[in-house]
């Protein structure tokens, strides 16, 4: 199956969504912000992976999941903290499908889309 790789995701955020299915989770990476637009766009599913975007390559694990809804959300920053004045955080309800592992990556227009083979539980070693 294809799916729109999110990378970078903290390990407490993959490993609450083993334990409940169902999760908002906040990105403000943006290249994770247009993976996002991208999955709601061709309805993707999405590919979450702690592995940041460099690293993800053939053999990456992480977890599948279904993109339920997403809102992009425009929040100021203090000008003491940063050069701009505007960030943009996206946030995205998820439904876990369940583990994955990239089989081949692809780069579309700036995102990372991948194939991915889905595991049964004794096959995955990410942990």
């Amino acid at each position: 199956m294809e799916a729109v790789i999110l990378a970078g995701i903290a390990r407490r955020v993959l490993d609450e969504l083993l334990r409940n299915p169902y999760r908002t989770i906040e990105l403000r990476s943006a290249r994770n912000v247009l993976a996002i637009e991208e999955a709601i766009d061709e309805a993707l599913r999405l590919f979450l992976t702690y592995d940041p975007f460099d690293d993800v390559s053939t053999g990456t694990e992480g977890l599948l999941a279904e993109l339920i809804e997403a809102k992009e959300l425009e929040t100021r920053v203090p000008w003491e903290e940063s050069d701009e004045r505007e960030i943009t955080v996206c946030r995205a309800k998820v439904k876990l499908i369940g583990l994955g592992r990239v089989v081949e990556v692809e780069r579309r227009d700036g995102i990372l889309v991948a194939r991915v083979r889905e595991l049964f539980p004794h096959e995955m070693s990410m942990g």
